[in-house]
């Protein structure tokens, strides 16, 4: 079974995704108590920006190990690696 590349970081993941959440069930009170609506799109932001800081971590985490332990192994196995951080990139880049 192979090491993720964010395994070292995993415990710190865990704590950001969790702040994360509890973020998201705030924006579900702000609206259950009918708070005005750009508050409400301002904790939006803030959440899309902590998720989006995890998804920065976790593809330098992916091309920083699993990319560079690929291109130490063969150049097919490279070209697999950079076409999967390209995609997630390009998904990124999309939302």
């Amino acid at each position: 079974m192979s090491v993720n590349g964010y395994s070292g970081d995993k415990e710190a993941y865990l704590k950001r995704l969790a702040r994360i959440e509890g973020q998201v069930r705030g924006i579900a009170r702000m609206v259950e108590n009918d708070t005005y609506c750009i508050d409400i799109l301002t904790q939006v932001s803030a959440a899309t920006k902590a998720l989006q800081a995890v998804s920065l971590g976790l593809l330098e985490d992916h091309i920083s190990h699993c990319v560079v332990d690929a291109a130490q192994t063969s150049d097919e196995a490279a070209a697999q690696k950079v076409q999967e951080a390209t995609a997630a990139i390009a998904r990124l880049v999309r939302s």
